[in-house]
């Protein structure tokens, strides 16, 4: 992690790049260019859904290395809609910077827990910071599911 790190929150101009990221970070786990174009909608960022909702980007220099994105449900949880890492950045500890800073942002709101649905290979990560699988959600590709999880925030 050489270089100069930001977290700073995300422009509606950053929408493609972000776009572009979450993509390539999906297809990191071979999941094949069809199965992608299957999921381009659902895994696009529009420059509105940055305006609408907490869409935070990680910066080393000017490199794009990752982001996430949240919002508060009416139920005192934060959903965690997205948490990516561009691919050559995977595996040296970015996901984790990505994910304290979330923690950070959540913990003193209103929040009483934070939920997700989680890739199938990206439940470890989760589950090494607290989250728990509390159901299953169907996947596009048959006979799979994707683990919902959820971490309990202290009052």
């Amino acid at each position: 992690m050489n270089g100069t790190i930001q977290i700073r929150r995300a422009q509606p101009i950053d929408a493609e790049a972000l776009t572009a990221l979450t993509l390539a970070s999906k297809n990191h786990w071979n999941y094949g260019t069809p199965q992608i174009a299957i999921w381009r909608d659902e895994l696009s960022i529009s420059s509105d859904y940055i305006r609408q909702n907490a869409v935070y980007k990680l910066q080393l220099d000017v490199d794009l290395v990752g982001f996430y994105a949240y919002e508060h449900l009416k139920t005192r949880a934060v959903k965690l809609n997205f948490l990516f890492v561009a691919p050559r950045y995977i595996g040296h500890g970015y996901g984790g910077l990505l994910l304290n800073d979330f923690l950070k942002r959540v913990k003193g709101t209103v929040a009483t827990k934070i939920l997700l649905d989680a890739d199938p290979h990206a439940q470890a990560f989760y589950a090494k910071y607290g989250f728990k699988v509390v159901g299953q959600l169907p996947s596009s590709i048959p006979g799979r599911t994707l683990p919902i999880m959820q971490l309990e925030l202290e009052e």
